[in-house]
C-alpha cells in the first residue's frame, strides 16, 4: 500500500506526461479487442488463448517469484484470469461477427464486480451506483433486442460469463495490493499456459500442429494483445495510480471501450445501428457512474 505522500506526489494534478500515458493506455486497451478477434480468426480460439498466455509468461518471466502469504490468491487468479476468462472471451469472438456489440456487452464487468463486492465483501452502495448498475444492464438488454445483433446472442452470453469471471478476479486482486503488476501477470501467464496447453491440444489438434506454419503477422496480432493490453496497459494504470488519486485516474480508462466500439466497427466494417449506439451510450453512462462513484468511495475510505 502506498503512503499518502507517494499517492499524491503530484498535487497540481495530471501532467502532460500523465495524459500521454493515459492516452497510450486507452489506445492499447481499445485496440486489444481487434487484435484478439484477429488472433481467434487466424488461428483458433483456444490455441490463440494459449499463445497469448505463453507470450505474457515470456514477457513477465523475470518478475516471476514467490510472494509469501499471497500464493493462494496468485494461483487462483492465474487459473481464472489466465485460463477460464480467455476461454470464454475467445469463444465469444469466434462465434460473433459484430465485435462492437461484444465491446459494449463487455462493460458488464464493472457492475458485476460491484455486485460481487456487495455480496462477498459487505460493501455498501446507495442510490447513484444502483442506478448505474441498472443503466449498464439495461443498455446491454437493448443490444439483445437489436435486429442487427440478433445473431450475436451467443457471443453476448459468453461475453457476460467472461465478465462474471473478470468481476471475481477483481475481488481477488484486491487481496494482492502491493504485489508488483508484472509478478501478478507472470503467474497469470504461467497458469494460463499450463492449463490452456492440454485443452487447446485436445480440442484443436489441427491448429496446434500447424503452429510452425503460422505467418509472423498472425503472431503479431497475438503479441500486440499480450504486450499492449497486459504489459503496457496494466503497467500504465499502475504508474498513474501510484502518483494520483484513484478518483482522478479511473475515469480516464472510460475512453478505452469507446475506442474499442468505434475501432471495431471501422476495422471489421460492422454497422453501428441507432439502437446499438443508444444502448452503448446507456451502458457507458451506467459504467461511468459506477466507476467514478466507486473510485471516490475508495479514496474517501483511504483518507479516513
Amino acid at each position: 500500500m502506498h503512503s499518502d505522500a507517494t499517492r499524491y506526489a503530484h498535487p497540481e494534478g495530471l501532467t502532460a506526461r500523465d495524459i500521454l500515458i493515459a492516452c497510450v493506455m486507452n489506445i492499447m486497451w481499445g485496440l486489444n479487442l481487434i487484435a484478439v478477434k484477429m488472433g481467434v480468426d487466424l488461428v483458433s480460439p483456444l490455441t490463440a488463448a494459449w499463445l497469448r498466455q505463453a507470450m505474457v509468461l515470456a514477457i513477465c518471466l523475470p518478475a516471476l517469484k514467490i510472494i509469501p502469504g499471497k500464493m493462494r490468491e496468485l494461483l487462483l487468479l492465474g487459473v481464472l484470469s489466465g485460463a477460464l476468462f480467455y476461454i470464454f472471451v475467445n469463444l465469444s469472438l469466434a462465434v460473433s461477427d459484430n465485435v462492437s456489440a461484444l465491446a459494449i456487452a463487455g462493460q458488464l464487468g464493472v457492475p458485476f464486480s460491484l455486485i460481487m463486492a456487495v455480496m462477498f465483501l459487505g460493501e455498501r452502495i446507495h442510490g447513484p451506483r444502483m442506478i448505474g448498475i441498472g443503466l449498464a444492464f439495461g443498455g446491454v438488454v437493448m443490444l439483445v433486442f437489436d435486429p442487427a445483433a440478433a445473431h450475436e446472442q451467443m457471443g453476448i452470453a459468453l461475453t457476460a460469463v467472461s465478465c462474471l469471471i473478470w468481476a471475481f478476479c477483481s475481488l481477488i486482486q484486491r487481496r494482492l495490493i502491493g504485489t508488483p503488476v508484472l509478478t501478478i501477470y507472470a503467474w497469470v501467464g504461467l497458469m494460463g499456459t499450463i492449463i490452456l496447453f492440454p485443452i487447446a491440444f485436445y480440442f484443436e489438434p489441427e491448429s496446434f500442429s500447424g503452429l510452425a506454419d503460422i505467418p509472423l503477422s498472425t503472431f503479431g496480432w497475438i503479441l500486440f494483445s499480450a504486450l499492449g493490453s497486459t504489459v503496457v496497459g496494466q503497467g500504465a494504470m499502475s504508474f498513474l495510480l501510484q502518483r494520483h488519486p484513484v478518483s482522478s485516474v479511473i475515469p480516464l480508462s472510460l475512453v478505452s471501450p469507446v475506442i474499442a466500439v468505434v475501432a471495431s466497427s471501422l476495422y471489421f466494417g460492422t454497422k453501428l445501428t441507432s439502437l446499438m449506439i443508444i444502448g452503448g451510450v446507456i451502458v457507458m453512462m451506467g459504467v461511468a457512474i459506477v466507476t467514478i462513484r466507486t473510485a471516490k468511495a475508495k479514496e474517501a475510505e483511504q483518507r479516513s
